[in-house]
């Protein structure tokens, strides 16, 4: 090998063992051996930087905007209540959420996907006393198998997608969005049967520790029920509302009367108002996972978030009740709970008289920092707790059908409709673009378009080559075999490193292993979109593995147990459905 090949070859060992240990972030790792193979001029730097151009890394970033659009409506937590439903144990809920995540997964990228249906599962939940690592696991696990079912279920696969556009190989078109989808629907349909049926036996009942979300300060809340709300109707312990964790329904107001001993059997009706007392976070779930709004509408159309502020000394509306203070239209805000010493509000919020160190958590203006500091000081947004724009519910659903509906039917091209998409749910009120700029996560993009610069590497410095000579030393004297090797190495490089940064790697390899054999290049590719997806195994292998770790309370063994079958099928599958749909 020449020395520029030997030196990649460092550098990628580099990139992997600081990804394995991760002592410190993917994106400062993976940049870090840009900047070295920039710096020693193993890389030109239009090569080093064409990754941030990438027509895939792009769509990836607007498809994370959609979603968010589809978070900050609603329509995920609705989706996950309408999907598991009111009643049931967790091995009834699995089948109702592993198939329709898988299904979605497809049309959604799965990342922002999973990140938007953990709060809905969380306080699923959380109402029923389940255990939420019987559901979050398979959930992830389901989303990954999904995203092998059409081009854009998956960032890996956009990533590929646009390697091979980059390559501008007359053997080796652009993919379309159903190309892959009967490999994939083969894999997602036999992972979500081993999870329907091994799951519930292999996961254990495990809780993670509450923490302290919201500090040991208990709210006393106020919510209302609207008009056509799925809870209508229902009653309290079929609207999920009885054994909630961190929060309970303390007061039933209805019609400005108390309906005393509320029961679990009593039927909500439109317009009635919800005592709860408990946690920050509890309570701010609640406005989300189950479709309650505040008691009052805000007076203007601007933005809106969830601020904490405490009552100082020289508030005007000391002594008085909240009703009688006009705090909405003084304030241009919302008083959804209050919090006194720790200690239960009687009776409803707005006979509460006011005093100095109350913590009201007010839905407020989304520059609510202007609020007077002579009134009021401590004033903190709390993060991730914006009231869901649920009137814009429809639009974002209307956008995504779009943009299916122009991929699929009019074959407009993924990188122009999902832009044009992110544009719409900007414009039409579905998200602001502070919550915008939060989605688009930068470091996993970072971390993308800086993986692009080593498969570079690989390639024009020979070591890819190398590598492919290797394999086929070592027994790929066959496509067949090839196949196996190259599925093997992408898959554990995917337990180690990112899915995106395992599919880069990859892919080179892919082209020469298909070159020297003399065959087409496209059952390679596939197989490594197939592997660089098939991250199983360990929590760090692929986002949503990570995402629900925490929240899930699982270890490395919960991974290696249920992942193992998962990763052994999808290589039997893939071994012998690539070959069949896309022949040498």
């Amino acid at each position: 090998m020449t020395s520029d090949a030997w030196f990649t070859a460092g550098v990628v060992l580099a990139v992997l063992a600081g990804l394995a240990i991760n002592a410190v972030s993917t994106e400062v790792v993976v940049l870090s051996g840009l900047v070295v193979l920039l710096v020693t001029g193993v890389l030109e730097p239009a090569q080093a930087f064409a990754g941030f151009s990438n027509p895939g890394l792009v769509t990836i970033a607007a498809l994370f905007v959609v979603a968010a659009a589809l978070d900050h409506t609603g329509v995920t937590a609705r989706v996950s209540r309408a999907v598991l439903g009111e009643r049931g144990t967790p091995a009834r809920a699995l089948p109702r959420l592993v198939f329709p995540v898988a299904a979605l997964s497809g049309f959604l990228n799965n990342t922002p996907l999973v990140a938007g249906l953990i709060p809905g599962v969380l306080a699923w939940c959380r109402s029923r006393g389940v255990a939420p690592s019987r559901l979050l696991l398979p959930m992830s696990y389901a989303a990954t198998l999904g995203g092998t079912l059409t081009l854009i279920g998956t960032s890996t696969n956009l990533v590929v997608q646009g390697l091979v556009q980059r390559a501008g190989r007359e053997d080796l078109p652009p993919f379309g969005l159903f190309d892959v989808t009967p490999v994939g629907a083969a894999i997602t349909f036999a992972g979500a049967l081993v999870l329907v049926v091994l799951a519930p036996r292999i996961l254990p009942d495990r809780r993670a520790p509450l923490g302290p979300a919201g500090g040991d300060q208990r709210y006393t809340g106020e919510l209302r029920v609207p008009e056509r709300a799925a809870l209508v109707g229902k009653s309290i312990a079929e609207a999920g509302l009885r054994g909630l964790e961190g929060v309970y329904l303390a007061d039933v107001v209805r019609d400005g009367r108390r309906i005393p001993a509320v029961g679990p059997d009593q039927r909500l009706l439109a317009g009635d108002r919800l005592l709860f007392v408990g946690r920050l976070d509890a309570l701010v779930d609640l406005r989300r996972s189950h479709g309650l709004e505040a008691p009052v509408g805000a007076t203007s159309s601007a933005p809106r978030r969830i601020v904490e502020a405490v009552v100082a000394p020289g508030n005007p509306l000391l002594g008085k009740s909240i009703r009688e203070s006009n705090f909405r239209a003084t304030y241009d805000a919302i008083i959804l709970a209050v919090a006194r010493h720790g200690e239960r509000i009687e009776g409803r919020i707005g006979d509460h008289v006011l005093d100095v160190g109350d913590v009201l958590l007010l839905e407020a203006a989304h520059d609510a920092d202007r609020l007077p500091r002579g009134d009021f000081y401590l004033v903190s947004a709390v993060d991730g707790a914006e009231p869901p724009r649920l009137a814009r519910a429809p639009r974002a659903v209307i956008v995504l059908l779009a943009l299916v509906l122009a991929v699929v039917v009019f074959g407009v091209d993924m990188l122009h409709a999902s832009l044009v998409a992110a544009g719409a749910v900007l414009i039409l009120g579905c998200l602001d673009l502070a919550q915008a700029r939060r989605a688009v996560q930068g470091s996993l993009l970072l971390a993308i378009a800086s993986a692009f610069a080593l498969g570079a590497a690989m390639e024009s410095s020979g070591l890819a080559a190398k590598l492919a000579q290797l394999a086929l030393d070592v027994g790929a004297s066959s496509p067949h075999a090839a196949l196996a090797i190259l599925f093997v190495l992408v898959a554990a490089l995917t337990e180690l490193v990112t899915n995106n940064a395992a599919a880069v790697l990859g892919f080179p390899l892919a082209l020469e292993l298909a070159d020297r054999l003399g065959a087409s290049p496209v059952p390679f590719v596939v197989v490594v979109m197939m592997a660089a997806s098939a991250s199983f195994l360990t929590p760090i292998g692929y986002q949503t593995n990570l995402m629900v770790y925490g929240p899930g309370g699982y270890k490395l063994r919960d991974y290696l147990t249920l992942g193992g079958v998962l990763s052994l099928v999808s290589a039997i599958l893939v071994l012998l459905l690539v070959p069949w749909v896309f022949p040498f």
